[in-house]
Parts: C-alpha cells; structure tokens; sequence
C-alpha cells in the first residue's frame, strides 16, 4: 500500500486516456462478458487530511462497449441505460476509511435517475512525476453490485435453467489522476 500522505492537497483531474471503467457480467451463466465505457471525467479533490477527500465522476451512459454492436446497441436502449433519457451516470463519494492496508470509499452512485451507495476495496497505487513534469497518482477499486438495483432488469430465461444475463456485475476502475 502507497501512503495516501504522498497526495499533494488539491485538485487532481481524471486523464481518461490512462484510465479505464470496465464491468465484467455473466452470460447464459456459463460464461462472462465484459464491457467498458470509453467517455467519463472526474476529480479527485484531496484535502489536508486525505481521509477527508473527496471524488466526483460522470460517465457518459452512450459510450458503452462490449466489442459487439449489437449487444451495445441493445444496452444503449431502454431495455438497460436508456442512454436518450439518461445520458450521464454520477459517482460522488461520501466518505474514506482505511481497511487493513487499502481503503474503502463510499460513494453514492446514480445509473438511470435511481442513486443508490456503493462501497469500492480502493488501492492507492502511488505517486509519479510524468517526464514532462506533471504529477500523476494512481489508484484502482472494485466493486460488485446487483444491476436490478439501479432498474436494469432486462433477462430472457433459458431452456435450461437460468437466465441470459447474470445479476451481479464487477466494476473495476484504473484511475490516473493529473495535479491540476
């Protein structure tokens, strides 16, 4: 575990160039799928006592991929994020603990208008200097949620028992933040 001490206080914006949200889903329940969202910006917001920081996000519900276009097409639609009428999903964070030798960040998280907390195991991977002189952190979390909480309830049963696609969904982020 890195020092979260190492945190200059500030603000530290998202490079979504060097970050990545995947999610990772069961499929006809033999199999799993996994997806990512490719358009998001955030801010970490680190304060003198970095266990009082805070994160805000927002990820662009449209830009959603599973390397299948017909698949996308049907997450896009209203059947699962209904990205027309919501376009944006929020992450914002209420609080920071530490856990053994990682931390817990609690956020508030809203997919398709319904807000509901989610808990990420957060790792601080550290701090860098860039060769051109910035300063960079990073950190990864994971966190795993029942898509029916936010709505996203769309199944089909199967012949064989079960169902097209699995309830719980891991979330993973690799997050690179720049020193603003």
């Amino acid at each position: 575990m890195s020092n979260l001490s190492s945190l200059t206080p500030g603000t530290w914006n998202v490079d979504p160039t060097h970050s990545s949200l995947e999610f990772t889903v069961r499929h006809l329940m033999i199999s799993k799928v996994n997806g990512r969202f490719t358009d998001f910006a955030g801010s970490v917001t680190v304060a003198a006592d970095p266990l009082q920081s805070s994160v805000e996000a927002t990820v662009q519900t449209a830009s959603i991929t599973t390397h299948d276009d017909g698949r996308d097409g049907h997450l896009r639609s209203g059947d699962f994020f209904a990205v027309d009428e919501h376009p944006q999903m929020r992450l914002v964070s209420t609080g920071l603990e530490p856990d053994g030798d990682d931390y817990v960040l609690h956020t508030q998280l809203t997919i398709c208008g319904i807000t509901k907390p989610v808990d990420w195991e957060l790792e601080f991977e550290g701090v860098a200097t860039d060769p051109w002189g910035a300063v960079r952190a990073g950190f990864s979390a994971e966190a795993e949620v029942s898509r029916k909480e936010w709505g996203l309830e769309w199944n089909a049963a199967l012949e064989t028992g079960g169902v097209v696609v699995g309830d719980k969904v891991k979330l993973s982020l690799a997050i690179e933040a720049v020193r603003a």
